[in-house]
């Protein structure tokens, strides 16, 4: 037993099983690489277009947020820059 749970014998399905499940792993890692190379030229071509790429990432974060996720921040925001005097 590998770690106390799978059973990983020398020549059986498990060593196959285990080899296929680390080939997985290692074709998703390759898209994962491609696929952030992609989103970085795409951040390029918007710096280049002259978009702020900062604000743009902070869009695209707020994006993935539900409503009321997102009004919460807001809310705590807000809050605190109230508290430090930077809002009327």
């Amino acid at each position: 037993m590998a770690d106390g749970n799978t059973p990983v014998n020398s020549g059986g399905v498990a060593q196959d099983q285990l080899r296929s499940i680390i080939e997985r792993i290692e074709r998703l890692e390759e898209e994962k690489a491609a696929t952030s190379a992609d989103i970085k030229e795409v951040y390029a071509e918007a710096k280049a277009n002259g978009y702020d790429t900062k604000t743009l990432r902070q869009v695209v974060r707020i994006r993935k947020q539900d409503k009321a996720e997102r009004q919460e921040q807001e809310a705590i925001l807000e809050l605190y820059l109230h508290a430090l005097g930077m809002v009327e």
